[in-house]
């Protein structure tokens, strides 16, 4: 394994793997969307340092639960709603474009892959999505403006027509992982030929598997990250970039396309 502690550096080694690759695998985590003002969930002052997390039984069975998980959300709505993507999510787009894409699977739910123009094809929220309110009852989703509204407003838990309980489309603590995603997370580890995570710790399965599926059957594995990941010590990881993801993948993404371009 290359182990780069200056992302800068590293540049041309991850580029050698973007351009030489032709069905990439991009697994993100909150690290790539600091930079859009979107709080990471496991830095020093990441959200489960400081707030305690209400867990999806108790969303279900507990009107105290439910007011307590719509305010910890309102909390976050603004953020949520004025983040715009940046430049590492408009990079993996540019992939795409490119045709280089087999698959984004992202931890985050801030929904800004979505919205630099990833396509749906091409992306798998596997926690969910901030961006949409779900019911629980019948499925139906809406947009999530007019429920926080009611809430701010009424500090009433909102529910669909239905009956059901409502909460922003997220896969809670204690809430299973759709299956349907989950099988095409890993599909895509099984025909991809690289592997790159970008700012995850790379700690919470079974999202975290993804990119070691893929990387245990021998195709590259790059990591770039800012601290320490789960996979640091693993023998099939064949870049490790410690720094910022902005620093070094967009760049190495314009390097890896200009290869390309200029091949016969």
């Amino acid at each position: 394994m290359m182990w780069h502690q200056d992302a800068g550096a590293a540049r041309p080694q991850l580029a050698e793997l973007l351009a030489a690759a032709d069905r990439i695998l991009v697994f993100t985590g909150a690290g790539i969307s600091t930079a859009s003002g979107i709080r990471d969930y496991r830095g020093p002052q990441g959200m489960w340092k400081t707030q305690a997390p209400v867990f999806y039984q108790d969303f279900m069975t507990d009107r105290a639960a439910r007011v307590r998980y719509w305010e910890q959300k309102l909390g976050e709505h603004d953020a949520v709603a004025k983040a715009r993507p940046n430049s590492v999510h408009q990079a993996v787009v540019r992939l795409e474009r490119a045709g280089k894409i087999e698959m984004v699977v992202t931890q985050n739910v801030d929904g800004l892959h979505a919205a630099a123009g990833t396509s749906a094809e091409h992306l798998v929220e596997i926690h969910g999505t901030n961006r949409l309110v779900e019911c629980q009852r019948c499925g139906r989703r809406s947009d999530p403006d007019p429920h926080f509204r009611r809430f701010a407003d009424a500090h009433e838990p909102p529910q669909c027509e239905c009956g059901g309980y409502l909460k922003p489309a997220t896969i809670s603590f204690g809430q299973q992982l759709r299956a349907g995603d989950l099988e095409r997370s890993f599909d895509a580890a099984t025909s991809c030929d690289l592997a790159v995570s970008l700012g995850s710790t790379l700690a919470v399965t079974p999202a975290a598997d993804v990119p070691l599926a893929a990387a245990r059957r021998g195709v590259p594995y790059a990591i770039a990250n800012r601290g320490e990941t789960a996979h640091d010590h693993t023998p099939s990881v064949t870049l490790r970039i410690e720094g910022d993801v902005g620093e070094v993948f967009p760049g190495a993404v314009d390097d890896a396309l200009a290869k390309g371009a200029g091949r016969p």
